[in-house]
Protein backbone atom coordinates (compact mmCIF):
# COMPACT_ATOMS: atom_id res chain seq x y z
CA UNK A 1 0.00 0.00 0.00
CA UNK A 2 2.81 2.39 0.93
CA UNK A 3 4.56 1.71 -2.37
CA UNK A 4 1.32 2.39 -4.20
CA UNK A 5 0.88 5.72 -2.42
CA UNK A 6 4.47 6.73 -3.17
CA UNK A 7 4.00 5.77 -6.82
CA UNK A 8 0.92 8.00 -7.16
CA UNK A 9 2.61 10.86 -5.29
CA UNK A 10 5.60 10.71 -7.60
CA UNK A 11 3.14 10.79 -10.46
CA UNK A 12 2.15 14.31 -9.40
CA UNK A 13 5.72 15.52 -9.69
CA UNK A 14 6.31 13.79 -12.98
CA UNK A 15 3.53 15.82 -14.56
CA UNK A 16 5.68 18.93 -14.24
CA UNK A 17 8.33 17.43 -16.48
CA UNK A 18 6.31 15.30 -18.85
CA UNK A 19 5.95 16.67 -22.37
CA UNK A 20 3.00 15.05 -24.11
CA UNK A 21 3.01 15.40 -27.86
CA UNK A 22 0.13 13.02 -28.62
CA UNK A 23 -3.38 14.08 -27.66
CA UNK A 24 -6.71 12.38 -27.88
CA UNK A 25 -9.22 13.36 -30.52
CA UNK A 26 -11.04 16.60 -29.73
CA UNK A 27 -14.31 16.15 -27.87
CA UNK A 28 -17.12 18.48 -26.86
CA UNK A 29 -16.19 20.76 -23.95
CA UNK A 30 -18.24 20.31 -20.74
CA UNK A 31 -21.29 22.51 -20.21
CA UNK A 32 -20.69 25.59 -18.03
CA UNK A 33 -22.51 25.58 -14.70
CA UNK A 34 -24.43 28.79 -14.08
CA UNK A 35 -24.32 28.09 -10.34
CA UNK A 36 -20.53 28.45 -10.25
CA UNK A 37 -20.72 31.89 -11.83
CA UNK A 38 -23.56 32.87 -9.50
CA UNK A 39 -21.66 31.70 -6.40
CA UNK A 40 -18.52 33.49 -7.59
CA UNK A 41 -20.57 36.62 -8.29
CA UNK A 42 -22.05 36.47 -4.80
CA UNK A 43 -18.56 36.27 -3.30
CA UNK A 44 -17.26 39.16 -5.38
CA UNK A 45 -20.32 41.25 -4.52
CA UNK A 46 -19.57 40.74 -0.82
CA UNK A 47 -16.02 41.93 -1.45
CA UNK A 48 -17.07 44.99 -3.47
CA UNK A 49 -19.74 45.82 -0.87
CA UNK A 50 -16.96 46.88 1.51
CA UNK A 51 -17.36 50.28 -0.17
CA UNK A 52 -20.73 50.63 1.62
CA UNK A 53 -18.88 51.02 4.96
CA UNK A 54 -21.73 49.49 6.91
CA UNK A 55 -19.84 49.81 10.19
CA UNK A 56 -19.95 53.60 9.81
CA UNK A 57 -23.66 53.47 9.01
CA UNK A 58 -24.18 51.32 12.12
CA UNK A 59 -22.24 53.82 14.22
CA UNK A 60 -24.50 56.63 13.03
CA UNK A 61 -27.69 54.54 13.32
CA UNK A 62 -27.12 51.87 16.00
CA UNK A 63 -29.83 49.24 15.83
CA UNK A 64 -29.93 45.47 15.43
CA UNK A 65 -30.28 45.60 11.63
CA UNK A 66 -27.28 47.78 10.83
CA UNK A 67 -25.23 46.21 13.63
CA UNK A 68 -25.89 42.75 12.19
CA UNK A 69 -24.89 43.80 8.66
CA UNK A 70 -21.83 45.65 9.94
CA UNK A 71 -20.77 42.62 11.94
CA UNK A 72 -20.80 40.45 8.82
CA UNK A 73 -18.91 43.00 6.76
CA UNK A 74 -15.88 42.92 9.06
CA UNK A 75 -13.31 40.25 9.80
CA UNK A 76 -13.12 38.69 13.25
CA UNK A 77 -10.04 39.69 15.22
CA UNK A 78 -8.72 36.14 15.54
CA UNK A 79 -11.05 33.22 16.32
CA UNK A 80 -14.45 32.60 14.76
CA UNK A 81 -15.92 33.72 11.46
CA UNK A 82 -18.33 36.13 9.85
CA UNK A 83 -19.77 36.11 6.34
CA UNK A 84 -16.94 38.47 5.34
CA UNK A 85 -14.38 35.89 6.44
CA UNK A 86 -15.80 33.42 3.91
CA UNK A 87 -14.98 35.61 0.89
CA UNK A 88 -11.38 34.52 0.41
CA UNK A 89 -12.02 30.81 1.13
CA UNK A 90 -14.92 30.80 -1.33
CA UNK A 91 -12.88 32.51 -4.06
CA UNK A 92 -10.03 30.03 -3.54
CA UNK A 93 -12.43 27.07 -3.33
CA UNK A 94 -14.04 28.02 -6.64
CA UNK A 95 -10.64 28.01 -8.35
CA UNK A 96 -10.50 24.31 -7.52
CA UNK A 97 -14.12 23.69 -8.54
CA UNK A 98 -13.52 25.21 -11.98
CA UNK A 99 -10.30 23.29 -12.65
CA UNK A 100 -11.79 19.97 -13.90
CA UNK A 101 -13.96 21.92 -16.34
CA UNK A 102 -10.99 23.99 -17.50
CA UNK A 103 -8.84 20.91 -18.08
CA UNK A 104 -11.66 19.15 -19.94
CA UNK A 105 -12.25 22.21 -22.12
CA UNK A 106 -8.59 22.55 -23.04
CA UNK A 107 -8.30 18.83 -23.67
CA UNK A 108 -11.32 19.03 -25.99
CA UNK A 109 -9.49 21.70 -27.97
CA UNK A 110 -6.55 19.33 -28.45
CA UNK A 111 -4.07 21.06 -26.15
CA UNK A 112 -1.17 18.97 -24.85
CA UNK A 113 -0.34 18.71 -21.15
CA UNK A 114 2.87 20.63 -21.78
CA UNK A 115 0.89 23.53 -23.26
CA UNK A 116 -1.58 23.46 -20.40
CA UNK A 117 1.18 23.45 -17.79
CA UNK A 118 2.86 26.35 -19.53
CA UNK A 119 -0.36 28.33 -19.32
CA UNK A 120 -0.85 27.31 -15.68
CA UNK A 121 2.67 28.50 -14.81
CA UNK A 122 2.03 31.82 -16.56
CA UNK A 123 -1.30 32.21 -14.77
CA UNK A 124 0.31 31.52 -11.42
CA UNK A 125 3.00 34.14 -12.01
CA UNK A 126 0.49 36.77 -13.16
CA UNK A 127 -1.74 36.16 -10.13
CA UNK A 128 1.20 36.56 -7.74
CA UNK A 129 2.42 39.78 -9.35
CA UNK A 130 -1.09 41.19 -9.71
CA UNK A 131 -1.59 40.70 -6.00
CA UNK A 132 1.67 42.52 -5.28
CA UNK A 133 0.66 45.32 -7.66
CA UNK A 134 -2.69 45.87 -5.93
CA UNK A 135 -1.01 45.88 -2.50
CA UNK A 136 1.38 48.54 -3.79
CA UNK A 137 -1.27 51.05 -4.90
CA UNK A 138 -0.67 54.35 -3.12
CA UNK A 139 2.78 53.32 -1.89
CA UNK A 140 6.08 55.04 -2.60
CA UNK A 141 7.57 51.80 -3.93
CA UNK A 142 6.65 48.18 -4.59
CA UNK A 143 5.11 46.64 -1.49
CA UNK A 144 6.42 43.11 -1.58
CA UNK A 145 3.85 41.20 0.44
CA UNK A 146 2.14 38.00 -0.60
CA UNK A 147 -0.92 37.70 1.63
CA UNK A 148 -3.28 39.09 -1.02
CA UNK A 149 -5.92 36.61 -2.22
CA UNK A 150 -4.56 36.53 -5.78
CA UNK A 151 -0.96 36.02 -4.66
CA UNK A 152 -1.99 33.23 -2.30
CA UNK A 153 -3.85 31.43 -5.08
CA UNK A 154 -0.99 31.95 -7.52
CA UNK A 155 1.63 30.44 -5.23
CA UNK A 156 -0.28 27.16 -4.93
CA UNK A 157 -1.92 27.05 -8.33
CA UNK A 158 0.66 25.01 -10.24
CA UNK A 159 0.55 22.19 -7.70
CA UNK A 160 -3.26 22.29 -7.78
CA UNK A 161 -3.14 22.07 -11.57
CA UNK A 162 -0.93 18.99 -11.35
CA UNK A 163 -3.44 17.38 -9.00
CA UNK A 164 -6.13 18.02 -11.60
CA UNK A 165 -4.69 15.10 -13.60
CA UNK A 166 -4.44 12.72 -10.63
CA UNK A 167 -6.76 10.17 -9.10
CA UNK A 168 -9.15 11.07 -6.30
CA UNK A 169 -7.07 8.90 -3.98
CA UNK A 170 -3.96 10.95 -4.69
CA UNK A 171 -5.94 14.17 -4.26
CA UNK A 172 -7.16 13.14 -0.81
CA UNK A 173 -3.67 11.99 0.21
CA UNK A 174 -2.23 15.32 -0.95
CA UNK A 175 -4.83 17.23 1.06
CA UNK A 176 -3.95 15.24 4.17
CA UNK A 177 -0.22 15.83 3.68
CA UNK A 178 -0.72 19.57 3.13
CA UNK A 179 -2.83 20.10 6.24
CA UNK A 180 -1.06 17.65 8.56
CA UNK A 181 2.38 18.87 7.44
CA UNK A 182 1.44 22.52 7.97
CA UNK A 183 0.04 21.77 11.43
CA UNK A 184 3.13 19.77 12.41
CA UNK A 185 5.50 22.50 11.20
CA UNK A 186 3.75 25.04 13.45
CA UNK A 187 3.72 22.72 16.44
CA UNK A 188 7.43 21.91 16.07
CA UNK A 189 8.38 25.59 15.88
CA UNK A 190 9.39 26.66 19.42
CA UNK A 191 7.19 28.93 21.51
CA UNK A 192 8.48 32.46 22.20
CA UNK A 193 10.72 32.78 25.28
CA UNK A 194 9.34 34.03 28.61
CA UNK A 195 9.02 37.81 28.58
CA UNK A 196 8.53 37.99 24.81
CA UNK A 197 7.46 41.54 23.94
CA UNK A 198 4.23 41.07 22.02
CA UNK A 199 3.68 44.82 21.72
CA UNK A 200 6.84 45.04 19.60
CA UNK A 201 5.14 42.84 16.99
CA UNK A 202 1.81 44.65 16.97
CA UNK A 203 -0.05 42.55 19.56
CA UNK A 204 -1.67 44.64 22.33
CA UNK A 205 -0.67 43.91 25.89
CA UNK A 206 -4.29 43.06 26.72
CA UNK A 207 -4.77 40.83 23.66
CA UNK A 208 -7.53 38.39 24.74
CA UNK A 209 -6.78 35.60 22.28
CA UNK A 210 -3.52 34.19 23.61
CA UNK A 211 -3.85 30.40 23.70
CA UNK A 212 -1.97 27.85 25.78
CA UNK A 213 -0.87 24.29 25.14
CA UNK A 214 -0.57 23.12 21.54
CA UNK A 215 -2.74 26.02 20.33
CA UNK A 216 -0.11 28.48 21.63
CA UNK A 217 2.03 27.61 18.62
CA UNK A 218 -0.54 29.47 16.49
CA UNK A 219 -0.62 32.69 18.53
CA UNK A 220 -0.51 35.98 16.65
CA UNK A 221 2.91 37.19 15.38
CA UNK A 222 4.89 34.67 17.39
CA UNK A 223 4.42 31.60 15.19
CA UNK A 224 6.25 29.88 12.35
CA UNK A 225 4.60 31.94 9.59
CA UNK A 226 5.51 35.21 11.32
CA UNK A 227 9.12 34.04 11.77
CA UNK A 228 9.31 33.07 8.10
CA UNK A 229 8.11 36.50 6.98
CA UNK A 230 10.58 38.36 9.20
CA UNK A 231 13.24 36.61 7.12
CA UNK A 232 11.61 36.25 3.70
CA UNK A 233 9.99 39.67 3.27
CA UNK A 234 13.18 41.46 4.30
CA UNK A 235 14.93 39.91 1.31
CA UNK A 236 13.03 42.46 -0.80
CA UNK A 237 13.66 46.18 -0.99
CA UNK A 238 11.31 47.86 1.49
CA UNK A 239 10.49 51.31 2.83
CA UNK A 240 11.39 49.98 6.29
CA UNK A 241 12.33 46.55 7.68
CA UNK A 242 9.43 44.15 8.09
CA UNK A 243 8.76 43.22 11.72
CA UNK A 244 5.15 42.06 11.64
CA UNK A 245 1.84 42.22 9.83
CA UNK A 246 -0.72 44.20 11.79
CA UNK A 247 -3.47 41.69 11.07
CA UNK A 248 -1.29 38.65 11.56
CA UNK A 249 -1.53 37.65 7.88
CA UNK A 250 1.35 35.64 6.48
CA UNK A 251 2.94 34.46 3.24
CA UNK A 252 2.96 30.80 4.25
CA UNK A 253 -0.84 30.80 4.35
CA UNK A 254 -0.67 29.88 0.68
CA UNK A 255 0.03 26.29 1.78
CA UNK A 256 -3.27 25.69 3.62
CA UNK A 257 -4.99 27.90 1.01
CA UNK A 258 -3.89 25.20 -1.42
CA UNK A 259 -5.83 22.84 0.86
CA UNK A 260 -8.93 24.97 0.32
CA UNK A 261 -8.41 24.81 -3.44
CA UNK A 262 -7.99 21.02 -3.23
CA UNK A 263 -11.34 20.77 -1.45
CA UNK A 264 -12.76 22.76 -4.36
CA UNK A 265 -11.12 20.36 -6.80
CA UNK A 266 -12.88 17.48 -5.06
CA UNK A 267 -16.20 19.33 -5.35
CA UNK A 268 -15.53 20.05 -9.03
CA UNK A 269 -14.84 16.38 -9.71
CA UNK A 270 -18.13 15.46 -8.03
CA UNK A 271 -20.08 18.01 -10.05
CA UNK A 272 -18.50 16.89 -13.30
CA UNK A 273 -19.13 13.20 -12.62
CA UNK A 274 -21.88 11.16 -14.26
CA UNK A 275 -23.82 10.63 -11.01
CA UNK A 276 -27.32 12.01 -10.52
CA UNK A 277 -27.95 15.61 -9.53
CA UNK A 278 -29.44 14.44 -6.25
CA UNK A 279 -26.33 12.40 -5.45
CA UNK A 280 -24.11 15.39 -6.22
CA UNK A 281 -26.04 17.64 -3.85
CA UNK A 282 -25.97 14.94 -1.16
CA UNK A 283 -22.19 14.57 -1.47
CA UNK A 284 -21.64 18.32 -1.22
CA UNK A 285 -23.99 18.65 1.74
CA UNK A 286 -22.51 15.70 3.64
CA UNK A 287 -18.97 16.98 3.00
CA UNK A 288 -20.03 20.42 4.21
CA UNK A 289 -21.51 19.20 7.47
CA UNK A 290 -18.57 16.83 8.08
CA UNK A 291 -16.01 19.61 7.51
CA UNK A 292 -17.86 21.99 9.83
CA UNK A 293 -17.97 19.34 12.56
CA UNK A 294 -14.30 18.39 12.15
CA UNK A 295 -13.13 22.00 12.05
CA UNK A 296 -15.03 22.84 15.24
CA UNK A 297 -13.76 19.67 16.94
CA UNK A 298 -10.15 20.56 16.16
CA UNK A 299 -10.69 24.10 17.44
CA UNK A 300 -12.48 23.35 20.70
CA UNK A 301 -10.26 20.38 21.53
CA UNK A 302 -7.25 22.72 21.44
CA UNK A 303 -5.48 20.57 18.84
CA UNK A 304 -5.62 23.31 16.20
CA UNK A 305 -7.39 26.67 16.56
CA UNK A 306 -9.54 27.91 13.71
CA UNK A 307 -7.93 31.20 12.65
CA UNK A 308 -8.59 32.69 9.23
CA UNK A 309 -5.78 35.26 9.39
CA UNK A 310 -3.07 32.58 9.40
CA UNK A 311 -5.29 30.02 7.63
CA UNK A 312 -4.81 27.22 10.13
CA UNK A 313 -5.68 23.67 9.01
CA UNK A 314 -8.78 23.80 11.23
CA UNK A 315 -9.86 26.96 9.41
CA UNK A 316 -9.24 25.30 6.04
CA UNK A 317 -11.57 22.47 7.01
CA UNK A 318 -14.19 24.65 8.75
CA UNK A 319 -14.40 27.27 6.00
CA UNK A 320 -14.33 24.48 3.42
CA UNK A 321 -17.47 23.13 5.04
CA UNK A 322 -19.28 26.40 4.41
CA UNK A 323 -17.99 26.43 0.83
CA UNK A 324 -19.37 22.94 0.20
CA UNK A 325 -22.76 23.97 1.60
CA UNK A 326 -22.90 27.22 -0.35
CA UNK A 327 -21.97 25.43 -3.56
CA UNK A 328 -24.65 22.80 -2.88
CA UNK A 329 -27.21 25.55 -2.35
CA UNK A 330 -26.33 27.46 -5.50
CA UNK A 331 -26.10 24.29 -7.60
CA UNK A 332 -29.41 22.94 -6.33
CA UNK A 333 -31.27 26.20 -6.71
CA UNK A 334 -29.81 27.42 -10.01
CA UNK A 335 -28.79 24.39 -12.06
CA UNK A 336 -31.05 21.65 -10.67
CA UNK A 337 -34.29 23.49 -9.91
CA UNK A 338 -33.67 25.96 -12.75
CA UNK A 339 -34.20 29.21 -10.84
CA UNK A 340 -31.70 31.20 -12.89
CA UNK A 341 -33.37 34.55 -13.48
CA UNK A 342 -32.73 35.89 -9.97
CA UNK A 343 -29.04 35.01 -10.24
CA UNK A 344 -28.38 37.00 -13.42
CA UNK A 345 -26.93 40.09 -11.63
CA UNK A 346 -24.54 37.77 -9.79
CA UNK A 347 -23.62 35.87 -12.96
CA UNK A 348 -22.64 39.14 -14.65
CA UNK A 349 -20.21 39.76 -11.78
CA UNK A 350 -19.00 36.18 -11.51
CA UNK A 351 -18.10 35.84 -15.18
CA UNK A 352 -15.66 38.76 -14.85
CA UNK A 353 -14.34 38.15 -11.36
CA UNK A 354 -10.78 39.27 -12.11
CA UNK A 355 -12.05 42.49 -13.69
CA UNK A 356 -14.20 43.44 -10.69
CA UNK A 357 -11.44 42.43 -8.28
CA UNK A 358 -9.02 44.86 -9.91
CA UNK A 359 -11.55 47.63 -10.52
CA UNK A 360 -12.73 47.62 -6.91
CA UNK A 361 -9.16 48.11 -5.73
CA UNK A 362 -8.36 50.90 -8.17
CA UNK A 363 -11.24 53.22 -9.01
CA UNK A 364 -13.90 53.07 -6.27
CA UNK A 365 -12.79 56.42 -4.80
CA UNK A 366 -12.54 57.93 -8.28
CA UNK A 367 -16.17 57.02 -9.03
CA UNK A 368 -17.41 58.41 -5.72
CA UNK A 369 -15.45 61.63 -6.17
CA UNK A 370 -16.69 62.04 -9.76
CA UNK A 371 -20.33 62.06 -8.66
CA UNK A 372 -19.48 64.73 -6.08
CA UNK A 373 -17.73 66.88 -8.67
CA UNK A 374 -20.55 66.82 -11.19
CA UNK A 375 -23.64 66.49 -8.99
CA UNK A 376 -22.60 68.50 -5.96
CA UNK A 377 -20.55 67.92 -2.83
CA UNK A 378 -23.64 67.06 -0.78
CA UNK A 379 -25.12 64.59 -3.26
CA UNK A 380 -24.71 61.70 -0.83
CA UNK A 381 -26.22 63.55 2.14
CA UNK A 382 -29.81 63.71 0.89
CA UNK A 383 -30.91 61.23 3.60
CA UNK A 384 -28.58 62.61 6.24
CA UNK A 385 -24.88 62.27 6.83
CA UNK A 386 -25.28 58.89 8.51
CA UNK A 387 -26.41 57.30 5.25
CA UNK A 388 -23.88 59.09 3.04
CA UNK A 389 -21.52 56.09 3.08
CA UNK A 390 -24.36 53.84 1.96
CA UNK A 391 -25.27 56.07 -0.96
CA UNK A 392 -21.71 56.75 -2.10
CA UNK A 393 -20.86 53.07 -1.94
CA UNK A 394 -24.07 52.15 -3.71
CA UNK A 395 -23.20 54.56 -6.52
CA UNK A 396 -19.80 52.91 -6.95
CA UNK A 397 -21.33 49.42 -6.97
CA UNK A 398 -23.91 50.48 -9.56
CA UNK A 399 -21.20 51.83 -11.86
CA UNK A 400 -19.11 48.69 -11.41
CA UNK A 401 -22.08 46.48 -12.32
CA UNK A 402 -22.96 48.54 -15.39
CA UNK A 403 -19.36 48.26 -16.57
CA UNK A 404 -19.47 44.49 -16.12
CA UNK A 405 -22.87 44.29 -17.81
CA UNK A 406 -21.46 46.14 -20.83
CA UNK A 407 -18.56 43.67 -20.91
CA UNK A 408 -21.02 40.79 -20.60
CA UNK A 409 -23.07 42.06 -23.54
CA UNK A 410 -19.91 42.51 -25.62
CA UNK A 411 -18.66 39.06 -24.52
CA UNK A 412 -15.52 40.61 -23.04
CA UNK A 413 -14.30 38.34 -20.27
CA UNK A 414 -10.96 38.97 -18.60
CA UNK A 415 -9.09 35.70 -18.25
CA UNK A 416 -5.59 35.01 -17.00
Amino acid sequence: MILSILKETMGILSLFFRHTTMTSAPTSPPARLTSMDAYRGFVMFLMVAEVLHLSRVATAHPNWFWNFLARHQTHVEWYGATLHDLIQPSFSFLVGVALPYSIASRTAKGESKATMFGHAAWRALVLILLGVFLRSVGRLQTNWTFEDTLSQIGMGYLFLFALGFCSMRTIWISLGLVLAGYWLAFVLYPLPPPGFDYTAVGVPADWPYHASGIAAHFNKNSNLAWAFDTWFLNLFRREKPFTHNGGGYATLSFIPTLGTMILGLVAGRWLKSETSEKAKIQKLAIAGVACLALGLALHYSGICPSVKRIWTPAWTIFSGGWCFLLLAGFYGLVDVLGYKRWSFPLVVIGMNSIAIYVLSHLIDRFIIATFRIHLGQNIYNIFGEGYSWLLSGGAAIAVFWLMLYWMYRKKLFIRI
